[in-house]
């Protein structure tokens, strides 16, 4: 049903068919249908972040900014749901054309740029939502903020959507906001991890409950900076990393149509350098933060490797463009065939 469905879909334009597309599941959400039509994965409830989750197989940022289908991905099988990235106000991102597809390679090319209807219409979307299973929510700042004061549009962020997200996810990644990975660096992230440690103690008073942080990074480092971000998180006591947003590599997708857009490239061709960065990852934590994977999984198998690479969870964005809901459960089944799975 899935590739009917794609097929007819692929045929209209990359962002009329992902705006129908969040239509089409926040409809089937409402009235129940997504459960019905699509079959559920196995039972793998795992912990991270001291939250329990159904399964490690969650949905990446992007996909729905706003939180219009909260409750359609998660009736599909998700073991969790992340949400925006939002930021303080609404903006319309950046000129179309702005999304591209590349079949050829299972990836695409997005240059959006944080476009969104802005936190307050998240907040009453979550709110709306009757889904009560971990639900994170993506923060970043507006395109008109000088990157100087990104960090008042985080904390403004934060505040409002501390008290509705079980974890909160700082995306200072994005390749289609002038200055932001800027932020991943020295200190300028050490001041920006140190102001969101102190909101997320005043707000864990405020509201009787810590709710964790994530910071969401790029794969676009060497193994230098990835270590130097891994031990600035650490020091800053971070809840998680996310690892990895959008590549600004275009290998896997030159020669290819529209692979010279410029954005940031996901799906299959930066499965390998997103898996890279976990590895590194792992192996400066070593277990003192959980990682949280996305990049390139557009079969089980490569969920498993996410997690075989020292991961907790996993997350898919471009893959279920491509294979539907069907990746979730074979991703979900991948996992639970590793040794040790969950743990």
């Amino acid at each position: 049903m899935y590739n009917l469905a794609r097929e007819l879909l692929f045929k209209l334009s990359p962002e009329t068919s992902h705006e129908l597309s969040i239509d089409l599941i926040g409809a089937g959400g409402r009235l129940g249908l997504n459960r019905v039509l699509t079959k559920t994965p196995a039972s793998l409830p795992v912990q991270v972040m001291g939250l329990e989750f159904a399964n490690p197989v969650g949905l990446a940022a992007g996909l729905d900014k706003n939180g219009d289908a909260i409750d359609g991905f998660a009736q599909l099988g998700f073991g969790f749901v992340e949400i925006g990235t939002v930021t303080p106000r609404p903006q319309p991102g950046n000129p179309k054309p702005r999304l591209f597809r590349l079949p050829e390679a299972e990836a695409i090319i997005n240059r959006m740029g944080f476009n969104n209807l802005g936190v307050d219409h998240l907040l009453a979307r979550v709110q709306a939502a009757r889904y009560r299973g971990v639900l994170g929510i993506n923060i970043g700042k507006n395109f008109d903020t000088p990157v100087e004061r990104a960090v008042d549009d985080y904390l403004l962020c934060l505040d409002k959507v501390y008290a509705h997200a079980s974890y909160v996810t700082v995306n200072v990644s994005s390749p289609n906001t002038p200055g932001l990975r800027s932020l991943q660096f020295g200190d300028s992230l050490r001041q920006l991890l140190d102001a969101l440690r102190q909101r997320q103690e005043a707000l864990t008073a405020l509201h009787g409950k810590r709710v964790p942080l994530a910071i969401k990074i790029a794969p676009d480092m060497s193994d230098e900076e990835t270590i130097e971000v891994a031990r600035a998180l650490v020091e800053a006591g971070m809840d998680a990393v996310i690892a990895t947003n959008t590549t600004l590599s275009r290998d896997g997708v030159k020669g290819l149509e529209w692979g010279d857009e410029a954005g940031g490239l996901s799906g299959a061709p930066v499965r390998d350098k997103s898996t890279h960065i976990v590895q590194v990852l792992a192996g400066e934590l070593a277990g003192r933060l959980p990682i949280i994977a996305v990049g390139g999984i557009t079969e089980g198998r490569h969920a498993a490797e996410k997690i075989a690479a020292g991961a907790s969870l996993v997350q898919i964005y471009s893959g279920f463009i491509y294979k539907g809901p069907a990746l979730i459960r074979q991703a979900v089944d991948a996992i639970a065939g590793l040794p040790r799975a969950g743990v």
